[in-house]
């Protein structure tokens, strides 16, 4: 029992490690992993902390870097493969991606607008503050240089009460009483001193630049050190010549920005320069001057070393007012937008900026657009009319998707069905075809597809008939092969040499050699030949149908030959069993010294076993090696020629019309004695009628080669004139069957 469970041990793991993937799947599930592990840094406190946070950091970005072609790689074999889900990824990127992109650009100028506008509402209410302080300032500006201006000019100290009398009057006539304003006098840019009870946070002294304005005021907000103002000063010059400064001004704190935000959410500002390009070594040394300049104008106990060093800290710090706006709904997102004020350097009264920012939302700024307006009956119908389109605009969006998609499927389908059907196609399923009922051109497609199968069955069954024929017609190949002399079996006398090569498959060309032997005696064959047929013909046409009537001929003649012969079982049953193939008998060759005879037999059988369209033309010969005498008659076959020793050439054109043309007929004969070295050159119109650019082959370039090699072996001669024949036709294809018969005196 303890065998078969130490041997499956070893095989989990194995199991387990199959399951890790390899390659780029295998680098992004270490990396995810090694990912994972790197957060235990977020409890090792110090730099081994930091350094863990670090190569966390570059081994997500290795992470991304290996996932991404990892996730498009299995997008595209698992997600894009589908035709119909890159169709509908197509239509989303051609029907969404503009929406998409055009709802974008709407939000965001929208964001940009509503945050510009609450900036502008922001930037309007402190301008509203800054144009009442002016106003303000300047009528009393013109009250207390009336009251100053009476007095005595070294009675300055005098004056005091009458300031802080005109002080607490103006503070009695603030329409806000939260808000606390400073004022103060200069006369030639010394502060004129009075008691008005505890002094607020005011900018430090009257500057070089605004101890003489240019046109006598000044209004805007000013930045003096870390401090920011809203600051009004008016100037009067008097008829001694001495300039009389008026300045109000406001501490630009929390309470200040709640009152700007009013309604509008939560603002804040940001007392640094924006915009002076300085850097931090210029911002440490005004900011050192701003610290000691308030400790020369400060009286003395009015503030610790502690104080002012928590005043240079936090001198960067936002200041901020109002509230966080409540959402009203879902798309009643926070905007925040950041902006630039334009602001004063109290010290040098250069133009400069600070950051203002607004946090708002968009109810809120509808509110602040239409104020009154929202309840009115014609801004209910426009919202309703707005809300309205884009409900339209989203139906009809959502339509055109689904037209899409359905469009897709339709496509998709048809391809589905294309791909299935050359599924079973491969598979051999030549019967199997796509159900259509759409009228588009998919449908279209796929009874083309339809009507390619069924053609593609009906090829394939013709091809198995063209292949079934092509057997047959090997077959026939081989029949007919047979038919021809298996060798050239020449006599002492007579040199034999035959040759037939088909224009197509079968030859509707016959040749045949028909040796004759002496008579045989109580079944004992005497090999000594007496005598040779010589056939050669050509049967009209070419093909299956000129075979088949060049077999029927050649059938004939042996069924001649035959008739002539003294069968070796006619004198007994054992002689007739034990006669060789090649010569039964003893031969009668009386019969086949008439060719002419043979011919009018012959005729008569064609004629009335064959379609009267069908003949042949037919040379038969026969040669008695006793007296080497050639017999012959031709039915219309092109004739034979007999090239001499001397050179001269002997025409065999004895006998009559074609075989199996008409009954009845008698062919000729004639005879004549072959001398030693001559040779009988037999052919079809295949050997002299080739033509090319310079004619027909003709006779005489047949002889002339013939005569080249006349000394040479018959099967010499019929090669070399094979190769002129094949020089002579080219390229193209050979015109008609070729047959050469060579018959030479020894």
């Amino acid at each position: 029992m303890q065998n078969p469970i130490s041997s499956d041990r070893p095989r989990e793991p194995r199991s387990w490690r199959r399951r890790i993937p390899t390659g780029l799947a295998g680098a992004a599930f270490w990396l995810g992993v090694w990912f994972v592990v790197l957060f235990v840094r977020r409890w090792i406190p110090g730099a081994f902390g930091n350094f863990l946070g670090i190569m966390q950091l570059f081994v997500g970005l290795a992470l991304v870097a290996v996932a991404v072609p990892l996730i498009w790689q299995f997008i595209r074999k698992h997600m894009l493969w589908s035709l119909r889900n890159k169709l509908v990824l197509t239509y989303l990127l051609i029907g969404l991606a503009p929406v998409v992109l055009f709802v974008t650009l709407v939000a965001v100028v929208a964001y940009v607008a509503a945050g510009q506008f609450a900036i502008h509402l922001a930037d309007s209410r402190l301008q509203a503050e800054l144009a009442q302080m002016s106003v303000e300032n300047e009528h009393r500006a013109e009250r207390i240089a009336q009251d100053l201006e009476r007095q005595s000019p070294g009675s300055v100290e005098a004056s005091t009460g009458v300031i802080a009398e005109s002080e607490r009057s103006i503070a009695l006539e603030l329409p806000r009483m939260r808000l606390h304003r400073e004022m103060q006098a200069f006369l030639n840019g010394v502060p004129v001193k009075f008691d008005s009870g505890p002094n607020g946070k005011t900018p430090f002294g009257l500057p070089p630049w605004a101890t003489e304005l240019n046109g006598d005021h000044y209004s805007g907000l000013v930045l003096d050190g870390s401090d920011l103002f809203l600051v009004a000063v008016q100037q009067q010059r008097w008829k001694d010549g001495r300039i009389f400064s008026l300045m109000s001004s406001l501490p630009v704190d929390g309470p200040v920005l709640t009152i700007v935000a009013e309604g509008l959410g939560h603002a804040s500002l940001l007392p640094v320069r924006a915009g002076s390009g300085s850097n931090e070594a210029k911002e440490g040394s005004s900011a050192a001057q701003a610290d000691q300049r308030s400790l020369a104008s400060k009286p003395k106990g009015t503030g610790s070393t502690a104080q002012e060093n928590d005043s240079k800290a936090t001198r960067r710090s936002w200041i901020v007012g109002g509230t966080e706006p409540p959402s009203i709904n879902v798309v009643d997102v926070p905007v925040s937008f950041t902006s630039t004020l334009p602001i004063t350097d109290w010290d040098t009264g250069r133009p400069d900026s600070v950051f203002f920012a607004v946090e708002s939302r968009p109810s809120l700024l509808y509110n602040q657009l239409f104020g009154a307006s929202l309840s009115g009956i014609v801004t209910n119908v426009l919202r309703i009319a707005i809300v309205s389109l884009c409900v339209i605009f989203a139906i009809i969006e959502l339509l055109a998707l689904w037209m899409a998609i359905r469009l897709s499927r339709t496509i998709t389908a048809s391809v589905a069905d294309l791909y299935s059907a050359t599924q079973h196609i491969d598979r051999g399923d030549l019967d199997y075809r796509i159900g259509v009922q759409r009228t588009d051109q998919l449908a279209e497609l796929s009874r083309s597809f339809n009507t390619m199968a069924g053609s593609l069955k009906r090829l394939l069954e013709e091809q198995k008939e063209k292949e079934r024929l092509q057997s047959e017609i090997s077959i026939a190949q081989e029949v007919q092969a047979n038919l021809f002399p298996l060798h050239a079996q020449g006599l002492d006398t007579l040199e034999l040499h035959g040759v037939c090569r088909p224009a197509r498959s079968v030859s509707g060309d016959y040749y045949d050699f028909l040796v004759f032997h002496e008579e045989a005696h109580a079944g004992m064959i005497n090999r000594r030949e007496t005598g040779v047929g010589i056939a050669i013909g050509d049967i009209s046409g070419k093909g299956i149908s000129a075979a088949l009537l060049m077999a029927t001929l050649h059938s004939a003649v042996r069924a001649y030959r035959f008739a002539s012969e003294e069968l070796v079982y006619s004198e007994s049953s054992v002689a007739g069993l034990m006669a060789s193939r090649e010569a039964r008998g003893g031969d009668f060759d009386e019969l086949f010294q008439s060719p002419g005879r043979i011919l009018s037999l012959l005729n008569r059988h064609l004629y009335r076993s064959t379609q009267p369209e069908k003949y042949a033309t037919l040379f038969l010969s026969h040669y008695d090696a006793g007296s080497a005498m050639m017999t012959y008659s031709n039915a219309g076959q092109l004739p034979p020629l007999v090239l001499s020793r001397d050179g001269s050439i002997r025409r065999l054109d004895k006998g009559g019309t074609v075989v199996g043309l008409m009954d009845g007929m008698h062919y000729e004969e004639d005879r004549f004695k072959m001398l030693p070295g001559d040779i009988m050159v037999a052919y079809s119109d295949g050997v002299t009628e080739p033509e090319n650019d310079f004619g027909e082959f003709g006779e005489e370039r047949l002889m002339e080669v013939v005569a080249r090699y006349r000394d040479q072996p018959l099967h010499v001669i019929s090669s070399q004139v094979m190769q002129a024949l094949d020089a002579w036709i080219g390229a193209d294809e050979q015109p008609d069957d070729i047959t050469l018969v060579l018959a030479r005196q020894v």
